[in-house]
């Protein structure tokens, strides 16, 4: 029988193998890290959308663009946040919160690149959470939605593109995502 110690071993070595690993421009890696520490550290769930999310599903570079992350948070802690991330060395504009506040989304900048933390405030983006996947990010494991969340996303961003390619894929649950599709009004 195997030590608790070589089945932890060995369970972490599966986990690891299973990682996909993104390649991403330096200032976005900077970016990226510094806001998965911000929610981290404030206890919030969240994860990755975008072109981070597109790039752990379909490959390429996710530096480009803003670094777009969904956050489960109650609208008072939307304060909270922009005030952790003026005190971290994001460059928050009060001005721009503001104007931002009935979009439920949180502008923020880091090292020149523009970081968006949208409020998952509703059933759609808070489903999102439980079928969440994992990616290495310069050593930092985050996390993005499912290929079928992340087609969905790509979908509503009406990136034809990325939806074909990305339900090409041999892993996607084809069922799930036309589930959703429907449930939200996208279904014919």
């Amino acid at each position: 029988m195997a030590s608790k110690s070589a089945c932890r071993t060995a369970k972490l070595c599966y986990l690891f193998a299973r990682l996909t690993t993104i390649p991403v421009a330096a200032p976005h890696v900077r970016a990226i890290h510094a806001v998965d520490d911000l929610l981290t550290r404030l206890h919030i769930d969240h994860l990755f959308a975008g072109n981070v999310a597109r790039a752990a599903w379909l490959g390429g570079d996710a530096g480009g663009g803003s670094v777009d992350v969904i956050a489960l948070l109650k609208p008072e802690q939307k304060n909270q946040v922009a005030m952790m991330a003026n005190n971290r060395g994001f460059r928050v504009d009060r001005e721009e919160v503001e104007r931002c506040e009935e979009l439920d989304l949180i502008p923020l900048a880091f090292d020149g690149v523009r970081v968006h933390v949208l409020v998952a405030s509703n059933a759609l983006y808070g489903s999102m959470f439980a079928g969440a996947r994992e990616v290495d990010v310069e050593g930092v494991a985050i996390k993005v939605p499912s290929p079928e969340d992340a087609a969905l996303l790509l979908a509503l961003a009406e990136d034809e593109v990325g939806v074909r390619a990305m339900t090409s894929r041999g892993d996607f649950d084809r069922a799930a995502y036309d589930r959703k599709r429907f449930s939200i009004g996208l279904g014919r």
